[in-house]
């Protein structure tokens, strides 16, 4: 099986799970309506302070700025904390019982402590790798992206790790980094299937509704279109972001215990090492 075929023979796997336990889809929708109030809360906080500021010299004040850094650790948790209730409930699934939202999010809360913790981390870590990219220019983005593809590699399983084997954020890292040996093929592959399919769905529906608009014309009509283009893109992000769950978890389940859920079984695991 070749890498493009692999590709979306995991992406309809995991659309298999997801087609039949859908409530799992409500996890990425709650992170972001949280997400949504997060910002509301911090990032009004922070103009509300600076208003006066703002508009005499347009700058910011010390406490705005203690405001962004809460927003931007904030944010890193809900989408954590989300992701988490997420892979809770998909290992559900995948082993044949019947997932709660309710009970992911008990799971989630369960653990709040070693996921703020990783959270703090994620946060961290993006903030020096963006300033890296900024403060050094071409070299800095080439070092910088590099980089973080190198730790979205060695941390993917964290998550899994710290839900089903209820793990803390160092042991989590360090198992992750030990499942990546037997991994890094499949996480390519995921990535790259889940994510090209959603480039191509989200093309796809703003080729439709935006040509539609334009072709019918009028101000009305084309603001309309682009409405729909925008529910269109959310509705794929949060497929996609389901579908991930779902998957980063049937890559744990494979490479913790050697066992392909039965929605995988089709999928040629192994292949993703050919010609390493």
């Amino acid at each position: 099986m070749g890498r493009i075929a692999r590709s979306f023979a995991l992406f309809g796997a995991s659309w298999r799970v997801l087609r039949s336990r859908k409530e799992l889809a409500i996890f990425p929708v709650l992170a972001a309506v949280a997400g949504l109030l997060v910002a509301a809360v911090f990032l009004g906080s922070g103009y509300w302070i600076s208003h006066t500021e703002i508009a005499d010299h347009s700058r910011l004040t010390p406490g705005s700025y203690v405001m962004i850094g809460l927003f931007y650790l904030a944010a890193a948790f809900v989408t954590v904390f989300f992701n988490a209730a997420l892979i809770s409930q998909a290992d559900v699934a995948l082993r044949g019982d019947d997932p709660r939202v309710s009970a992911g999010l008990a799971e989630a809360g369960r653990r709040w402590l070693p996921l703020l913790g990783w959270s703090v981390v994620t946060a961290t870590v993006s903030l020096i790798l963006r300033e890296i990219e900024q403060r050094f220019g071409f070299i800095g983005l080439i070092v910088g992206r590099l980089a973080g593809a190198a730790w979205n590699l060695i941390t993917y399983l964290v998550l899994p790790v710290m839900m089903i084997e209820d793990a803390g954020v160092r042991h989590g890292a360090k198992r992750s980094a030990e499942l990546l040996k037997r991994t890094w093929g499949e996480q390519a592959a995921g990535r790259f299937g889940i994510g090209l399919v959603g480039v191509l769905l989200t093309l796809a529906g703003f080729a439709v509704f935006m040509g539609a608009g334009f072709l019918l014309g009028g101000t009305i009509t084309i603001v309309v279109s682009i409405g729909i283009s925008l529910v269109w893109g959310f509705l794929v992000s949060i497929l996609c972001t389901t579908l991930a769950g779902i998957y980063q978890t049937a890559l744990y389940r494979y490479a913790a215990d050697g066992i392909v859920p039965d929605e995988f079984g089709k999928v040629d695991f192994e292949g993703a090492f050919a010609g390493r």
